[in-house]
């Protein structure tokens, strides 16, 4: 399918990793003292502080999203030997948002050590929730959903916030009342069927040429298809919005 237009989702990610970058960088004045007398839950507040500075010097009331941050708690039969420094980072591959993890490592202790603490990211935001049930395959028109706010970061996939993204479009499958529009469940509708006659053009290194072919498979706009040309070569095309193939030999 095309591309859908761009929106905040990704761009309040990227935010939400530079707080996390900016808050390592101001050091001890957000890696608080863990003494003896410290127990694992007693991380959750130093996670907390570190959370809440980070939002602060990164000014969230500019973000398009309210986010709200939660933190959980570590196995409490945890004993972590006495640290002067606790800090917090973000582990690799991981990203604030939605459910997640925080490490916390101790960088100033006679014993070192290593635990990440469960949090929760949320963010809210207006986006399109389903007023009914509408079928797989369904065409989706304007009366379909209604404006709410919703929380952004509760499923991987991205919110679609633009009616412009989602009007007219196919439920790839069955979707029910109340759930919120995301990318992975709407579809551009097919341009054209499985054995259907096909436009492919073909282009090379300084030349390009339009020949006929078959699709094996139905298309839609920005998907990827095997086309059988007139004398039983197999290419692969990119669907064009007008039905054409655009294909590289």
């Amino acid at each position: 399918m095309p591309p859908i237009p761009s929106h905040p989702y990704h761009a309040v990610a990227r935010h939400l990793l530079l707080w996390a970058a900016l808050a390592l960088a101001l050091g001890a004045a957000l890696a608080p003292r863990a003494h003896a007398q410290d127990q694992p839950h007693e991380l959750g507040a130093i996670t907390q502080r570190w959370l809440d500075g980070a939002l602060a010097q990164a000014q969230p009331g500019a973000l398009p999203l309210r986010m709200e941050v939660s933190v959980g708690q570590l196995d409490p039969r945890l004993r972590l030997a006495p640290c002067a420094r606790v800090e917090p980072y973000l582990p690799a591959g991981t990203r604030l948002w939605g459910r997640t993890r925080l490490g916390l490592r101790c960088v100033d202790g006679s014993t070192r050590w290593n635990v990440f603490l469960p949090i929760t990211v949320k963010a809210f935001g207006p986006a399109w929730v389903l007023a009914g049930n509408v079928a797989s395959g369904a065409v989706l028109a304007e009366t379909d959903a209604v404006e709410a706010e919703v929380d952004w970061a509760a499923e991987p996939a991205a919110i679609v916030a633009n009616p412009q993204a989602w009007v007219g479009l196919i439920a790839a499958r069955p979707l029910t009342a109340g759930q919120a529009l995301r990318q992975n469940m709407v579809r551009a509708p097919d341009l054209f069927k499985a054995g259907a006659p096909v436009r492919v053009v073909v282009q090379g290194p300084g030349y390009a040429v339009t020949a006929a072919g078959e699709a094996l498979s139905a298309g839609a706009a920005g998907q990827n298809v095997r086309i059988r040309m007139t004398n039983g070569r197999l290419v692969m095309g990119i669907v064009n919005a007008d039905g054409t193939i655009d294909a590289a030999l």
